[in-house]
């Protein structure tokens, strides 16, 4: 059996790039037992464009 993470990683309002660093992200959680499984943009804007990424992990419960 399997448990699940998400993380919401999102872009700053006037600079469009993300608050935080996806790939130190991906490496901590990898520290703590989690696998990258993959990168999510959900929720587009009107334009098209990301407003932010979503990062699923896995790792096996118990």
């Amino acid at each position: 059996m399997y448990e699940y993470k998400f993380v919401k990683i999102e872009f700053g309002k006037l600079s469009g790039k993300p608050k935080e660093n996806y790939k130190e992200v991906i490496k901590e959680h990898a520290r703590e037992g989690w696998r990258f499984v993959q990168m999510l943009t959900p929720d587009l804007t009107i334009n098209g464009v990301a407003s932010y990424y979503e990062l699923v992990f896995e790792r096996t419960k118990g």
